[in-house]
């Protein structure tokens, strides 16, 4: 398969967007999202997964998303892996291990669902919008208001739902990535320290991520896209280390509410396209 083979061609998207550009754009997205994690409140993959989706199919996009999201995580728990709770981590992360493969399942299953849902033709130009492109493009939506909306900032749930919420984030980590804002609302009533918390959470995000992608990989054509774009992958996760790295040394958990708010209207944006049918 030749590399290209994986990339959506420019008339997809924006002209602009050339199969060289990823080379470029995607690495710089990742370093600058492994950064932003540390003072803007979305994860890697809340922000790398939508810049993929414009340059590969939204199953592939995923999958290369959740590499860098797993060896990134590897990384950081290296980092922080002495502060790590093995007691929450067995009981919130071997039922996340079990969300986390019933949502990788649904999602290729998704993918295998190609009558679009609805189609529309503007200007000569048509546009058709699968079942997989419209649940990621509002699980986007919905995480994206979940870290941003005061309203959800103070919900956490009692510690005797913290298997069931292992489940639920394991699931919606499996299904798109987005495991994050979940995992952390089960997890704060429990009273951990800021180290126990970070690297707990962690440990249970590599769980999620070693669970979800051999079902990703399944499929040749998955397995061809990360055999096609290995260099991009390296080039992109040795980005999101730098950003780990520097975002940890020299922001320490700040906030920025003009970061936010950028990257709250791109997020949104790309999830608006997508359901479009425009990504």
């Amino acid at each position: 398969m030749a590399e290209n083979a994986t990339i959506k061609s420019s008339n997809q998207i924006l002209p602009y967007l050339t199969k060289n550009m990823h080379y470029f754009f995607i690495p710089l997205v990742a370093l600058a999202a492994s950064l932003l994690t540390f003072f803007s409140g979305f994860g890697l993959g809340t922000l790398l997964t939508p810049i993929m989706a414009l340059f590969f199919p939204i199953e592939i996009a995923i999958a290369l998303t959740g590499i860098v999201h797993l060896l990134n995580n590897i990384f950081k728990f290296f980092l922080v892996k002495t502060h790590t709770n093995f007691t929450i981590l067995l009981r919130f992360g071997l039922p996340s291990i079990v969300g986390a493969m019933v949502g990788a399942f649904l999602l290729s299953y998704l993918g295998e669902i190609k009558t679009p849902l609805y189609d529309y033709t503007i200007a000569a130009h048509h546009y058709e919008v699968t079942s997989l492109k419209l649940s990621i493009a509002l699980l986007i939506l919905f995480f994206t208001f979940w870290e941003m909306l005061p309203s959800t900032q103070n919900i956490v749930f009692p510690e005797k739902y913290l298997s069931l919420g292992g489940m639920i984030s394991g699931f919606f980590g499996g299904l798109s990535g987005n495991q994050g804002a979940l995992r952390s609302a089960f997890l704060t009533k429990l009273a951990l320290s800021k180290e126990t918390f970070i690297a707990t959470g962690i440990a249970i995000a590599c769980l999620v991520d070693i669970t979800r992608l051999p079902v990703y990989f399944l499929k040749e054509n998955k397995w061809a896209a990360v055999t096609d774009n290995v260099i991009l992958l390296l080039i992109t996760c040795l980005s999101a280390f730098l950003g780990a790295y520097f975002g940890n040394k020299l922001l320490k958990k700040a906030t920025l509410q003009l970061v936010q708010k950028f990257v709250t209207f791109g997020l949104v944006a790309i999830a608006l396209a997508m359901a479009l049918g425009l990504i």
